[in-house]
Formats: structure tokens, C-alpha cells, sequence
């Protein structure tokens, strides 16, 4: 698929076989709840995107965000590291689009976000993505993932209430290589995988979601990973895929039960499908709440271990036990 507007000014919905190359946006025939166009400042600021790239491995999370939400921008990163507790987190907030670069298209061009001497930079293009960051002098990484080989990610266009969608496009279990070094050593990568969200749309202007992801590898070298997620696509789609030596299996929904007055508590993760049956152990997290006049988030992401069983589409059960992965809680005004 070429783009995802249409000539006509609508939207293509479902789940598709392939990416668009284009969320040629700026196309889409944007109108309000009585139907009356919306053009100009207010429907370029009503669109709101991000991407994120997770590196898990048994000894080391490192989690990369950068959020364009018009208004303001955001950049977070966060190092987790299990055997040592050892967690560290960078955020920094922008007025308006500040010092942020963004693209159009999930597969090619660049996203950067600079604060000072503090860069981000995260590139695509043909097949191959890039993480180039740098933080002082404590973090640094520079890394490509190999979208090549066995490629397969999960691409989705969902309404978003009466007038917006969310295309979003995900993929988990990603081999990469590269170098990152923490506090002056060398991070041992050998046995870590990536994970790469990608998502973009017209949102509600109040939304929520709970959302899951694991790439990793079992005893006997197979990879694994999934998206899960409740919440802000399930009008008539789900983005819920599992992979399993990079080939994906569409999942149905996904419940996610936990505490929300203690979501340090265990969380149980499944899919009405039977493919998915775990429990997640969070270990830490990652939290932020701003309640503005425009906008507002209350998000929780944490970093922990799941276990239980995973079944590929043949029935076989895949053992999981103290992979380690993300679960996250937000709600959204914007």
C-alpha cells in the first residue's frame, strides 16, 4: 500500500498484509462531530504520534520513547538493570515541536530529539533501524535492528471515535546489533532482542489503554515475542500479534487483570484465544502524570518477568519462565 488516505479522503481500516509507505494525514478528510470540515492550525495539531524501541535481554531493559503530541514533545529513556535493582530514568518535555524531527512513513526517515547535549535519533530505511542516542556521560548506545530477514510486523487502522483512527504498527522479538555502554562499561547484548511501536493518528480526545510486550528467547533458542494491548484500537481490529521465529499470529483480545491502586502487584496477561497465559512480576516502573488545561496522562509502564505458557498456532506450549518484558497502564487527554 502506497498510502494510507485514500484519493477520496478516507481512511484504509483493518489489518493489513504489509505497512502503507506514506500516513499521508494531511489527506485525510478530517471533520468534527456535525460533520463540518476541519482544516488549517487545528487539524495539524490534532495529530499526535510516537515511536518506541525496547531492548530486553535477562540482565538489561532499556526502554526508548519519542512522543510528538503538537503541543508539547516528549522524549524518555529508562535503564533497568534486574541482577543489581539498578534503575535510571531521562525525560525531558518541549513546548510545541522544540528541538523534535518526525516522518510520515513507519519504514523510512528519521525521528530525532535534542535537549542540550542529550540526543536521540532513531532512522529507518531500507530494512534497517536505527537507535543513536547519547545522554551525558552515562549512556550512550548505537544500534541497528534488522528488519530484513523473516520481516513481519504487525500493521493496523482502527476508528477512534466518530471522527479520528490510530494506525499503528508493531513488531517484537528483533535481533540488533551494536554497542551499548552504561556508566562506563560495555552492555553485554549477546542474548537481548528489540522491540519497535510505531503509531499515529486522529486519537479520541480522551483515551486509555493497557499494553504488553516481550521479545525473548526460550531454553531451546526459539524466539518469541508479542503485542498486546486493550483499550485504544479494538474498533473492529485488534493489535494483538505474537511471533514466533518472526512469524506472526494474529491474536484475538487480550484481558490484562491487575491492581490499579497497586500495580506493583502481579498482573495476569491473556488472550481470549487461548494463545497467551501468563503472569507478570513487575520489578519497577516508569511513571509520569501531568494534568495541563490542553492535555493530560497519567502513564505507568513497568519492567518485570513474565511467566507461564505461550501456544503457537499448531497447539505446541512454550514455556515462559522469567523472560523479561513491559506492561503498561495510561490514560490519555489530548
Amino acid at each position: 500500500m502506497e498510502n494510507l488516505i485514500k484519493a477520496n479522503g478516507q481512511v484504509n481500516l483493518g489489518f493489513f498484509e504489509s505497512s502503507p509507505k506514506t500516513v499521508n494525514f494531511e489527506d485525510f478528510d478530517l471533520r468534527n462531530n456535525m460533520d463540518n470540515p476541519i482544516t488549517g492550525l487545528r487539524k495539524k495539531m490534532g495529530f499526535n504520534q510516537f515511536q518506541f524501541i525496547g531492548l530486553t535481554g535477562d540482565d538489561f531493559i532499556l526502554g526508548v520513547a519519542i512522543v510528538s503530541l503538537k503541543w508539547v514533545s516528549n522524549c524518555f529513556i529508562y535503564i533497568y538493570q534486574p541482577s543489581t535493582k539498578t534503575f535510571k530514568e531521562y525525560s525531558w518535555l518541549k513546548p510545541l515541536s522544540m528541538g523534535l524531527t518526525t516522518s510520515n512513513q513507519p519504514n523510512a526517515g528519521t525521528w530525532s530529539f535534542k535537549s542540550g547535549k542529550n540526543q536521540v535519533t532513531i532512522s529507518a530505511e531500507n530494512g534497517k533501524r536505527t537507535l543513536d542516542l547519547k545522554v551525558g556521560s552515562e549512556l550512550s548506545a548505537n544500534v541497528e535492528l534488522d528488519e530484513t530477514n523473516n520481516y513481519n510486523p504487525l500493521p493496523v487502522c482502527c476508528r477512534a471515535g466518530y471522527n479520528g483512527w490510530v494506525f499503528t504498527q508493531k513488531s517484537t522479538a528483533l535481533d540488533f546489533t551494536g554497542d551499548i555502554h552504561w556508566q562506563g562499561k560495555k552492555v553485554d547484548s549477546s542474548n537481548m532482542l528489540a522491540s519497535v511501536d510505531w503509531s499515529c493518528g486522529y486519537m479520541r480526545r480522551e483515551t486509555f489503554w493497557m499494553w504488553a510486550s516481550l521479545s525473548c528467547k526460550t531454553e531451546d533458542g526459539t524466539k518469541i515475542g508479542f503485542n498486546l494491548a486493550a483499550g485504544v484500537n479494538e474498533t473492529s481490529q485488534t493489535e494483538n500479534g505474537l511471533w514466533i521465529n518472526n512469524e506472526l499470529i494474529k491474536l484475538d483480545r487480550a484481558e490484562f487483570i491487575f491492581n490499579r491502586r497497586d500495580r506493583n502487584e502481579a498482573w495476569t496477561v491473556t488472550t481470549s484465544d487461548g494463545h497467551i497465559n501468563l503472569r507478570f512480576e513487575p520489578d519497577g516502573e516508569r511513571k509520569e502524570k501531568i494534568n495541563a488545561v490542553i492535555i493530560a496522562s497519567n502513564f505507568t509502564q513497568l519492567f518485570g518477568r513474565f511467566y507461564g505458557t505461550i501456544k503457537d498456532q499448531n497447539g505446541k506450549e512454550h514455556k515462559i519462565d522469567g523472560a523479561t518484558g513491559f506492561c503498561e497502564d495510561h490514560f490519555a487527554k489530548w
